[in-house]
């Protein structure tokens, strides 16, 4: 059976990631917050709230895990093109709330968002304490891509990506890794396979070396500061 978390107490402990289902794959746990304390103690921990408007809070942590290390990446031959012609203007941090409302946005592939009031609420609160970032894409003054995510350690876990115009997103994403490499980034977590996240150097590894790799990463400093230094 699942574990119920209990909402008032951000503090009690996840059950052993071993115990999420395999089917649906990684579902671990019901219920709870999403109090900082308790979303800080989840990303450490290789877990992940995802869910739809009007269910319970549900907790994740599927295996195999997609991740990138930032030395890895790869970029496309037009892609790394277009970004040398400077078009685009790169930020991160000026505009989390932005950033988060526009990946929240109706996709047209699905008829609901899993960013819901509360989630987004969430992410505002991690970003205010500085665990929650964003690397934005802007053109001719317009925020035209970006992605959001927590940072703990050396360790950044991406949560969505949004566009508004062409590669926009692709962009940031590119960007965002180069940076969290110049800083000492040793990890992104990409949670769950996908194609395009594969064609940027993303591997899956097996839940047990993820979680291997959070005991060290998490564990360690980047540059003090990095994130207020644009």
């Amino acid at each position: 059976m699942l574990t119920v978390l209990d909402p008032d107490d951000p503090l009690q402990p996840f059950p052993s990631v071993s115990e999420a289902l395999n089917e649906p794959n990684g579902l671990l746990a019901v219920g709870g917050c999403l109090a900082p304390a308790r979303l800080e103690s989840a990303y450490r921990h290789g877990i992940f709230p995802w869910y739809g408007a009007g269910e319970p809070i549900l907790w994740w942590s599927p295996d195999p895990r997609l991740v990138l290390r930032p030395e890895h990446l790869v970029t496309t031959r037009s892609l790394r093109k277009l970004l040398r012609q400077g078009r685009f203007e790169f930020r991160f941090d000026t505009a989390f709330d932005a950033v988060i409302e526009a990946c929240a946005e109706p996709r047209a592939y699905a008829d609901s968002t899993w960013i819901t009031p509360s989630m987004k609420r969430a992410y505002n609160d991690l970003h205010r304490l500085g665990l929650a970032h964003s690397f934005e894409v802007w053109l001719d003054g317009a925020l035209v891509g970006g992605l959001y995510g927590v940072a703990i350690g050396r360790v950044f876990f991406g949560e969505s990506m949004f566009h508004r115009v062409s590669n926009a997103s692709k962009a940031a994403f590119v960007l965002g890794a180069e940076r969290l490499q110049a800083w000492g980034y040793a990890l992104i977590d990409c949670q769950v396979h996908t194609s395009h996240l594969e064609g940027f150097g993303a591997r899956e590894v097996a839940r047990s070396d993820f979680i291997d790799m959070l005991h060290v990463y998490c564990n360690q400093f980047v540059a003090e500061q990095a994130w207020c230094r644009p």
